[in-house]
């Protein structure tokens, strides 16, 4: 399977404005979905459906849950958090916590640890890398 973040627009004028961001490498990141799919491209489904700008999905080693970034909980849409969530859709779960930056998730193989990017205990626009142990 293979997961990915996307908008889709259903009006003209916000595909347009996409595609001139795009024609520059940009993207606004307002709205985008987390999706997945077969490797082959069938079975694409919406799993989250929250409007917010969610990013860098990354399966969970069991391939039945994905982690990935959001700023859902920040109705300012500034902070971002980290969430867990099932490639159904169903039993979304905050992971981080934090009143900054916490992006780029990724699990290790065997699943015992998460690296990701976060603001958190820096100086002002510093962005480091933590490496977290894993505990279901």
């Amino acid at each position: 399977m293979i997961v990915y973040r996307a908008c889709h627009y259903t009006d003209s004028a916000s595909a347009a404005s996409y595609r001139r961001l795009l024609s520059q490498n940009l993207v606004r990141p307002l709205h985008m979905e987390i999706f997945v799919m077969n490797a082959d491209g069938s079975n694409k489904r919406q799993i989250t459906f929250n409007g917010a700008a969610n990013f860098a999905p990354f399966f969970h080693p069991d391939n039945r849950r994905i982690i990935f970034a959001s700023n859902m909980a920040d109705p300012k849409g500034r902070d971002f958090d980290l969430y867990l969530i099932n490639t159904d859709g169903s039993g979304l779960e905050r992971v981080t916590y934090n009143d900054t930056f916490d992006g780029f998730p990724m699990f290790t193989h065997d699943g015992r640890k998460l690296v990701f990017a976060s603001n958190r205990n820096g100086k002002p626009h510093e962005t480091n890398l933590f490496i977290a142990d894993w505990k279901e």
